[in-house]
């Protein structure tokens, strides 16, 4: 069986988790939590940056600090994974929730103005299968309507808009190391703060609500509860794992490159042929290779597909379900149609993307449908 997703192991992950056994510290924020801090803090200019357990808890920071209340508004996108709701949600939001493009599943940022009240606190752009959202567009109307931008970047490391990191745009952003990820670290995620005036409560946040770690780098005599916030930060172990990622982002990236570029060439007249269209990446964004997924004519040829690929050993899955029409939130949205967003939950189908992939045998097999 060719799964859809098998994470990379560099080989390093045990050596490195035997060593921050070793050094006597194996709770969070030590010596391999600083050396992943730093190296986002200087690869992508990031401000500053603190892992966490998930990109959920990411999330949850960044609605904390942005002080989302009950009865503020945020605009989502409804085609993503129901993380980017649940951590406004928490806080009393209410969400609401913006169409997709036609040609990919990003939220179309022509349509986010009409969306716009009073009541609008933030603007969760989600950069789909690591395609920068149109930041250029958002950000202006961050400006124009002092709406603070949260970039739910989950899939988005080692991509780019307009030669920006994802992530360094917005005010501050979301990222994940979940195992389906580039670099994984089990689970795990990271938060990144891109404005000043958020660096310092973060860290408080981060720390449960306390200057603990104020107090571990001799800034003050003594620490206490000064906020709220929660458990967040990941143990050492997890950090010395993800260490041995980051080490080798290059060698990773390089591969999946090379296996979507294989996809994208080989598969050109099978997908023509069949009215199937496949990845639209704006010529102001970078592919970091997170996924490569086809987009279908009919929900019946996505099934027919995924069943094919099934006889063959090979695993194809399809995706989000829009969030708008999901048992929790029906009741609670507007009622608008999105139909894009619908679309892509009924015809997009992700092939399998990891390192060690036999990316031919998946396009020769395709290629008998």
């Amino acid at each position: 069986m060719i799964p859809f997703n098998k994470p990379y192991l560099s080989g390093k992950e045990l050596s490195n988790i035997e060593d921050a056994i070793k050094k006597g510290k194996i709770s969070g924020n030590g010596y391999y939590t600083q050396l992943c801090h730093d190296f986002f803090e200087q690869k992508y200019g990031f401000k500053k940056v603190l892992l966490t357990t998930s990109c959920t808890d990411a999330l949850e920071m960044c609605a904390i600090l942005a002080n989302i209340q009950k009865g503020d508004e945020v605009i989502i996108p409804s085609f993503t994974f129901v993380s980017t709701a649940l951590a406004f949600v928490r806080q009393g939001a209410k969400i609401i929730f913006a169409d997709s493009y036609a040609d990919n599943p990003n939220m179309d940022a022509s349509k986010i103005e009409a969306l716009i009240t009073p009541k609008t606190k933030a603007i969760v752009p989600v950069h789909y299968a690591g395609i920068a959202c149109d930041m250029d567009k958002i950000m202006q109307l961050a400006k124009q309507y002092n709406i603070i931008i949260i970039e739910d970047a989950a899939q988005a490391i080692d991509s780019f808009y307009k030669g920006k990191p994802l992530g360094s745009i917005g005010h501050m952003a979301a990222f994940s190391f979940h195992e389906t990820k580039n670099i994984i670290s089990g689970e795990g995620g990271m938060i990144a703060i891109n404005k000043e005036r958020f660096c310092n409560r973060a860290e408080i946040i981060w720390e449960k609500g306390t200057n603990r770690a104020e107090f571990f780098r001799g800034e003050v005599n003594k620490y206490g509860w000064v906020d709220t916030g929660s458990s967040f930060l990941p143990s050492e172990i997890t950090a010395a794992f993800l260490w041995a990622q980051i080490e080798n982002l290059e060698k990773i990236q390089k591969k999946r490159l090379e296996h979507w570029q294989h996809y994208d060439v080989y598969l050109k007249d099978w997908t023509a042929k069949h009215y199937i269209k496949t990845m639209f990446i704006p010529s102001e964004a970078t592919n970091n290779a997170h996924m490569f997924f086809l987009v279908c004519e009919s929900l019946e040829q996505r099934t027919a597909i995924i069943a094919h690929l099934k006889s063959h050993d090979i695993l194809a899955v399809f995706h989000y379900i829009s969030l708008h029409s999901s048992p929790y939130y029906l009741e609670k949205h507007d009622g608008r149609e999105l139909i894009n967003s619908d679309n892509f939950t009924s015809r997009l189908v992700r092939l399998p993307m990891y390192y060690e992939l036999d990316v031919e045998e998946v396009t020769n097999a395709l290629c008998q449908f």
